[in-house]
């Protein structure tokens, strides 16, 4: 199948069947009554015992016009493991000047370049000689993305990296199929519509998701034969470097794709103002959003897509299966280190079932396995960086100063990195800080309800709209949440099935626009309407 949701669960399933070869387990303190720190938690052999990344860092410097360069300033910046804090290599720091660059051989490959000018067809086969390139090197890409990013090494091998090269063969399909229409007219006019590339489009991506996040914004934008300039996360610069160069191996011209690693406040705001950049998409947090919009719309007004933060509710409702229900629940939060934006952060169950499943839950997160994820069996691994490390043990304290029960975790795991132990919630109310934030870590917050009227106005009532789950055996009960949540994605008795075809965004402060599937090809494109004089036509 090509659905990721299908090799998601597979995975999650072999992770969990894995843990009794993997498991020690460790005792983080005496218990303190009702917040239950000190409960036991599964940790998957020493995280002192990190095991040497199977992958050497071959590319560090901006990928300009097709060569990699330093930076116009001469800066480099560090990238750190998150197993330890320890940097992994110096990258290219670009700023606006790297950006002028970039954007000028952008310009140049889309005004005079080859690319535009190609056939579809063409365009279509450098995209799969590319993705066959990453199938033969998509053991050295996994090994950086979980050495780079901290994410589990089965997670990122048997699911992101075939999701990626499933991207890119959707989208290579899709360049030989974008038309316009032949339009009717009140009149004796022959009218007819192009829809041509936008032009040069600047592209931010995360640092959660760094190969499928560049997949869900390169992919399109070349489909549509545009050029592009990409910024990196600066956590988590170096497979983006990596596959930009397999493109140009796979005969992208020089100039449609360049790759600059920088921060935000230089570089990215550059991008995004930069007065000859025809389009913006950005992924990331919402106040950043909303900077780069600003940025947008004070420049050149350049039209703008934003995939932003989210709160998603994930409901179970009275006739779940609780053992299911806690499976997926679990699932929905804590994959990818809780460090997602869509997860099903805000766990309502219905109160026939609330007790039952809080215990499973907790039960659970208890059997978690957290440690070097390049261990078999290892399901979590570090969060990125000693930021966010620090602002999920804040929410933390946030939840406990709340009077929110701490049913298990609550604090650091080991001594160095940045790992975090899974953390559950009960008693949480909606006014509460880890009710209403996207803290983007292992905490899961568990909310009662007593009615589906109910937990549509609470489920509803946040700034977000990214996603939300529903978990019932009833397909009228399915039928009713599913209409009523304002959420861009609902998932009904499943969670994160993110298929290539399957739009992606959100309602409210989640964002603008969608991604992937057809929908994300607008992003890409102008309409133009061209209308032509008929003399004594035939027919109208």
């Amino acid at each position: 199948t090509d659905s990721l949701f299908f090799q998601l669960i597979s995975l999650f399933f072999i992770l969990t069947k894995s843990v009794i070869l993997h498991v020690k387990t460790i005792n983080s303190g005496k218990n303190s009554g009702r917040n239950g720190i000190g409960k036991r938690f599964s940790t998957a052999a020493a995280l002192e015992d990190l095991i040497v990344p199977p992958v050497q860092i071959a590319y560090t410097q901006n990928l300009i016009d097709g060569k990699f360069v330093d930076a116009a300033s001469g800066k480099t910046f560090p990238t750190y493991d998150p197993r330890t804090g320890d940097v992994i290599a110096n990258v290219a720091e670009g700023d606006a000047e790297d950006i002028d660059r970039a954007v000028a051989a952008a310009r140049k490959a889309f005004d005079e370049g080859p690319w535009p000018k190609m056939t579809p067809y063409e365009r279509s086969r450098i995209m799969l000689r590319f993705a066959d390139l990453v199938e033969k090197h998509s053991e050295e890409l996994a090994a950086l993305e979980t050495w780079n990013n901290g994410k589990p090494h089965e997670q990122a091998a048997k699911s992101e990296l075939p999701m990626f090269i499933r991207l890119f063969h959707y989208y290579a399909g899709w360049a030989d199929k974008i038309h316009g229409l032949t339009v009717p007219a009140d009149g004796p006019h022959h009218v007819q519509t192009l829809h041509e590339p936008i032009g040069v489009a600047g592209q931010i991506i995360p640092w959660n998701f760094p190969l499928l996040m560049f997949a869900w914004k390169v992919g399109p934008a070349l489909a549509c034969g545009n050029t592009i300039v990409l910024k990196t996360a600066e956590q988590t610069p170096l497979t983006a470097l990596y596959v930009a160069k397999l493109f140009h191996e796979a005969g992208l011209p020089p100039g449609v794709l360049n790759v600059v690693s920088g921060y935000g406040p230089t570089a990215g705001a550059a991008l995004a103002s930069h007065m000859d950049v025809d389009k913006v998409a950005f992924t990331g947090s919402t106040d950043t959003g909303k900077i780069v919009l600003e940025l947008a719309a004070k420049s050149n007004l350049k039209p703008v897509t934003l995939e932003l933060g989210g709160k998603s509710p994930f409901i179970i409702c009275e006739d779940a299966d609780v053992d299911k229900a806690v499976e997926l629940a679990h699932f929905a939060l804590f994959f990818n280190q809780g460090q997602c934006c869509c997860a099903g952060s805000r766990t309502f169950v219905h109160e026939h079932v609330y007790d039952e499943f809080l215990e499973k839950a907790k039960a659970r997160a208890l059997r978690r396995v957290v440690g070097d994820p390049f261990r078999k069996g290892v399901e979590q691994g570090p969060q990125i960086d000693t930021e966010q490390f620090e602002k999920v043990l804040r929410y933390i304290r946030a939840g406990i100063e709340s009077n929110a029960t701490l049913e298990c975790g609550g604090d650091r795991l080991g001594t160095k990195g940045y790992f975090v132990q899974p953390t559950v919630f009960s008693n949480v109310k909606d006014d509460m800080l880890i009710a209403k934030d996207e803290i983007f870590g292992p905490v899961q917050s568990i909310l009662k309800f007593k009615d589906i009227d109910e937990v549509i106005r609470r489920a509803n009532n946040t700034r977000y709209g990214l996603a939300a789950g529903v978990f019932t055996k009833s397909v009228e009960t399915a039928n009713t949440l599913t209409r009523a949540l304002r959420a861009g994605t609902v998932w009904v008795n499943c969670f994160d099935v993110f298929d290539a075809a399957i739009p992606f965004g959100g309602y409210k402060m989640s964002g603008i626009g969608r991604e992937k599937g057809i929908y994300s090809l607008h992003n890409y494109l102008q309409v133009k309407a061209v209308v032509t004089p008929l003399k004594n036509p035939a027919w109208l």
